[in-house]
């Protein structure tokens, strides 16, 4: 795969988050980010530091893999 390829990274925090039964403020709470970092992680708009993946990573006790996959962008 050519590395100049469009790629993506997107996530499964808001599967995640459901599955705990968090709301969006109380993750960003736990986190130490706001609402809205939350809401742009959910849907694909932010990709987040590297240590804050990992932070997201910890919080939900999987691996980065498991929150984050970088894929390659659907033809439009």
């Amino acid at each position: 795969m050519p590395l100049n390829q469009e790629r993506k990274i997107s996530n499964r925090i808001v599967i995640l988050r459901a599955e705990r039964g968090l709301s969006q403020r109380e993750l960003a709470d736990q986190l130490g980010v706001s609402r809205q970092t939350i809401i742009s992680l959910e849907k694909n708009r932010y990709n987040p530091s590297l240590k804050l993946a990992f932070d997201i990573a910890l919080f939900f006790n999987v691996d980065l893999q498991e929150v984050f996959q970088y894929e390659l962008e659907d033809d439009k």
